[in-house]
């Protein structure tokens, strides 16, 4: 039989109630005491302080070998894998070390396979946003443009009666090209590729500035390279923010920052919102989340002074 760390826990326990037991035993043995035929009450003190002893001490030396049982116990209720956080502590002693072990492991294991499948699930996402905005584009975009072409021909030629009624039908075609070229560009931000994530976000905020929504922008000048995947993320972390401003929060106006702070890249989008209030958070903060993952950024969203809160540390790459 192995002993300490590798003992297991089952014979663990019963070691530990054996030599309890045996130690009472040989206290009540070599104590100068006696038990009458009928019992006594000063021996009835002593049987039950004898006993009351015997039940502590197994108690405690219980305890002191299943304590980790109920950290791990504690830390399953609390485990959340969109929000990587604490492990147990290690130590090589102790019978449930090899289970705190286990799980830490398990844990590893999980986030691990967690991000593979994220990165997947996401870089395929991707991958179908930019087909369908070439689709878009390429075929429904000029679709639509031949189209105004041929009403603009035909306008030229038809009664000045109907001629009213080709051009209203010839500005809702314009719109409606004007907007499937909105929902290319924010399926496939192709400035991003092109001119950089400066020139992105400033094209995001003024889209967003045309719908009626006021969005003020602050960056600091001569921000590092933090590569097309970290870019990516922080353009798609300020999108949502700034929809999820737009539709849901009821603000009017809203502050997007994006500043270097010691060895990270900092975004911040504030707005003047009706805030949280207590609500789950919908798909659209978890795919945030599952972004920032990515990248091993930290995503916070909260209650700010104003509104909600969305602040993501983007960690700079180390020389």
């Amino acid at each position: 039989m192995k002993s300490g760390a590798g003992m297991p826990l089952y014979w663990r326990v019963c070691l530990i109630n054996g030599l309890v037991f045996v130690v009472g035993t040989a206290a009540l043995a070599l104590a100068p005491v006696t038990v009458s035929a009928t019992v006594l009450v000063s021996e009835a003190v002593v049987l039950v302080v004898g006993l009351v002893g015997i039940v502590v001490l197994n108690s405690v030396l219980l305890r002191a070998s299943l304590a980790p049982l109920d950290r791990l116990i504690r830390l399953m209720a609390t485990v959340d894998l969109q929000r990587p956080g604490p492990r147990l502590p290690e130590s090589s002693k102790g019978a449930v070390e090899p289970l705190v072990r286990g799980f830490n492991a398990m844990l590893e294991r999980l986030e691990t396979e967690r991000s593979r499948s994220n990165a997947k699930a996401l870089a395929a996402q991707e991958a179908e946003r930019q087909r369908i905005a070439r689709e878009l584009h390429d075929e429904i975009g000029q679709g639509l443009t031949a189209v105004l072409l041929g009403l603009k021909q035909v306008a030229s030629a038809v009664p000045e009666d109907v001629r009213k009624d080709l051009l209203e039908v010839q500005e809702t075609a314009r719109a409606t090209l004007d907007e499937v070229r909105g929902v290319a560009r924010r399926l496939r931000p192709g400035v991003l590729e092109d001119l950089g994530l400066q020139a992105a976000l400033t094209a995001l905020v003024t889209e967003f500035s045309s719908h009626g929504l006021h969005v003020r922008r602050v960056t600091t000048p001569g921000l590092p390279d933090l590569g097309a995947e970290k870019e990516l993320v922080i353009y798609r972390v300020a999108q949502e923010a700034l929809t999820n401003a737009a539709r849901h929060a009821q603000a009017r106006s809203v502050q997007l920052s994006l500043q270097r702070q010691g060895s990270s890249v900092v975004l911040t989008v504030e707005d003047d919102g009706i805030g949280l209030r207590g609500a789950q958070e919908g798909t659209g903060i978890r795919g945030m989340r599952e972004r920032a993952l990515l990248i091993g950024a930290e995503l916070t969203v909260g209650r700010g002074e104003r509104g909600t809160l969305v602040r993501l540390t983007v960690p700079l790459e180390q020389p």
